[in-house]
């Protein structure tokens, strides 16, 4: 491309657009790179060349071509941010050293480096949306040429970041040609054979069809026309990836795959939309369960259209989109269609439209200092999942994941709505929390003033903000315990030694160990970070043990599961209760015994009861790692029918849902039904849970119950 065909085009959609910033940014980028040359062996030139003409598609400003012709400089030439500055100014210069530092990050890498790497990336964009906008042309054309690098990990690298980061963030801000592009670039480099498998089927359905789609747009245009709607119509088939990706979710063959085409239907107003819309449901039936109304409730990107399936004019099953010029502009273009030429003063930073809240909700959750591995697991549940859309009992529409909960809902309406939830009714029903919620549903929230989360809930939400709440919520609550426990702990290891505790004390340990505060030494004792005596010790030196070792912490036998036993100041064997069987997921705690060290009982076990001194009582929690760590044995009683089939019945249904039996033992017989417990290899409460409601769903079945005793079914 001649300076004179770019320029020409930037003029083509802004007229008033500033020729000699273009021009100068176009000679100073040239001479800057020089000689140097691409793999493919084209001059450098051309890359920033064609990255600033796929912007010029999107009609972007004079700043972020200018930026697109400039971005390589600093980083592959001699260049430097003053220069670039003191020719161009503030605006091009920092959109410059955006781009510059985005380039630098390797994302895909080791996870802790992706993560904070991440971070990074989601505060550039933030800062101006244009960075990702130059950073995406970049990477498109890269793509394109990626046949070019001798190294195939290098291409399968930058390929599977190109799906898994680039990709999705395209789509987030509403740019679907480029999204899937990317996509399909990079599925010919990861899976090549299966592309080509699609590409060839569709060859060979364009002989036997002919130009099947040409003449579907006609039909429907000339359909529209008869009743007084003038429309454009085109269609296309859809993308190898797109239909692979289909493939593979609804496990179908491309024989049984009949959606293959994909017809846009452009009008003059939005109620020529459904106009159009009852027309073509008149003539062609429509496919139930496959319409969908983007244009009363667009998607948070900001893009509005109506879709439907029908089986259309040549029998052959077509998704339909109907949409105004508007529309399509910003379903072309995305986050690129809201910026203002006439004015010539671009959005700074974000757009002002709310249906970028979800960068604006990335934000915060990265201001409020969560870690770099939950950033970028919130990041990625934000940029892949697909939306339902909720309505509070005031009207107020919610936009949540597929698959969001009622918890994801009132966190996502108010943090204090999510922290004291106890129920919900949807639709004037009431249900359980971890309700999967459907496009369209009426949520009431039911609190309490004193309740709390609950840490189950991190299983089943699926949305960043609530999660990072919940964490939140719990770490808090967690240190208070923490602190409390710690204090209790020093007080008896002071008592021990008839030593007085005093808050001057522990604020001197606490400088003397580099800790911020008295609370934090208490808070480091009670989650084992710090042992009594060793604060004892600190307190008074002289009393320091002469070379005695303290004991390992661990378990008896080698059987228990990994706990973490918060508060001990030295470790201390322990067990697991034989009287209650703990799983991974019970509430527990442990009491202190002379013979045994330390017991694990479930917080509701009988055992408890005799345990009247309290200082015995320890906070304790399974590890975070527990369920992963190794199977426990559950036991289960279970009733059935005295028929032939019931026992196979029960064991299929134990195995089909990955319990192993363990044992087992009838317990009473009758001509109608029989008792046995059966003991059950598990990983944790909820896989129990899983197999228990299976047993009870299950025709055999009378009733299925966990059970809890002291002795061994044989």
């Amino acid at each position: 491309m001649r300076q004179t065909d770019l320029v020409e085009r930037v003029l083509y959609y802004d007229p008033r657009a500033d020729e000699a910033v273009l021009n100068k940014a176009y000679v100073y980028a040239m001479t800057a790179h020089g000689k140097q040359f691409r793999a493919s062996g084209d001059p450098y030139f051309a890359h920033p060349l064609e990255v600033a003409a796929i912007l010029t598609d999107l009609k972007l400003d004079v700043a972020t071509i200018a930026t697109a012709l400039l971005h390589d400089t600093i980083e592959d030439t001699f260049v430097t941010y003053e220069d670039i500055k003191e020719k161009f100014g503030d605006e091009i210069a920092n959109l410059v050293d955006g781009v510059t530092k985005l380039s630098q990050l390797e994302l895909f890498s080791e996870r802790t480096k992706q993560a904070e790497n991440f971070r990074k990336l989601m505060l550039a964009i933030t800062g101006d949306i244009r960075v990702l906008l130059v950073k995406l042309a970049d990477r498109v054309h890269n793509m394109r040429t990626l046949g070019y690098i001798d190294k195939p990990e290098k291409r399968l690298r930058i390929a599977q970041e190109t799906v898994d980061i680039y990709a999705p963030l395209a789509g987030r801000i509403g740019m679907q040609n480029m999204r899937e592009e990317l996509e399909d670039l990079a599925f010919a480099e990861l899976d090549a054979e299966a592309r080509n498998s699609i590409v060839t089927h569709f060859a060979r359905l364009d002989m036997q069809s002919g130009d099947r789609v040409g003449r579907i747009a006609d039909q429907i245009k000339r359909k529209l026309a008869e009743l007084g709607l003038e429309a454009r119509v085109y269609g296309r088939a859809k993308r190898p990836f797109s239909i692979w990706r289909k493939l593979q979710t609804k496990k179908l063959s491309f024989e049984q795959l009949s959606d293959i085409f994909a017809f846009r239907v452009i009008l003059g107003s939005t109620p020529d939309c459904y106009q159009a819309l009852g027309i073509i449901h008149t003539n062609w039936q429509m496919v139930p369960e496959r319409f969908k109304d983007f244009i009363s409730t667009p998607k948070p990107n900001g893009y509005r259209s109506i879709h439907t399936t029908v089986i259309g004019p040549e029998k052959q099953r077509v998704e339909i989109q109907i949409r105004t010029q508007e529309m399509h502009d910003i379903a072309e273009r995305g986050v690129a269609a809201h910026w203002r030429y006439r004015e010539r003063v671009p959005d700074q930073g974000l757009p002002d439209s709310a249906t970028f809240g979800w960068l604006r909700d990335m934000v915060d959750l990265l201001e409020r200092g969560d870690t770099a591995e939950e950033t970028l697991e919130h990041s990625k549940l934000a940029l892949y999942q697909d939306q339902v859309f909720c309505f509070t009992p005031k009207g107020s529409l919610i936009s949540l994941p597929r698959g969001a909960t009622p918890i994801d809902f009132a966190y996502a309406v108010h943090t204090d709505l999510g922290n004291t939830a106890v129920g919900v009714k949807v639709n004037c029903n009431h249900v359980t929390l971890h309700t999967p919620l459907k496009n369209g549903d009426q949520v009431e929230i039911i609190v309490t003033k004193d309740a709390t989360p609950s840490p189950v809930w991190e299983k089943f939400v699926v949305t960043g903000r609530a999660r990072a709440e919940i964490r939140r919520f719990l770490r808090h609550a967690q240190r208070d315990e923490h602190v409390k426990l710690g204090r209790k702990i020093l007080e008896k290891a002071f008592t021990d030694e008839a030593r007085e505790m005093t808050e001057k004390a522990m604020e001197k340990v606490a400088k003397k160990l580099r800790l911020p505060t008295a609370s934090d030494v208490y808070a480091d004792v009670g989650r084992g970070a710090l042992r009594g005596h060793e604060v004892l010790e600190a307190v008074f030196p002289e009393l320091k043990r002469a070379g005695k070792p303290p004991k390992s912490g661990g378990q008896s036998g080698g059987k228990a599961k990994p706990i973490s036993i918060r508060g001990l100041t030295v470790g201390i064997a322990y067990t697991l209760g034989q009287c209650c069987h703990p799983l991974p997921g019970d509430r527990i705690v442990g009491i202190m015994s002379p013979e045994l060290g330390t017991v694990i009982h479930t917080i509701d076990c009988a055992e408890l009861d005799k345990a009247h001194d309290m200082n015995d009582w320890l906070d304790v929690s399974w590890g975070h790692n527990a369920a992963e760590s190794g199977l426990s044995v559950a036991r289960v009683l279970v009733r059935v029918r005295n028929a032939p089939g019931s026992l196979a019945a029960v064991m299929t249904a134990i195995a089909a849902n990955g319990g192993n039996i363990f044992n087992m033992k009838v317990t009473s017989r009758n001509p109608l039904f029989f008792e046995f417990t059966v003991d059950i290899e598990v990983r944790d409460v909820t896989h129990l849970q899983n197999i228990v409601g299976a047993l009870r769903v299950n025709d055999a079945v009378e009733s299925a119950d966990r059970v809890r005793e002291a002795e061994t079914a044989t």
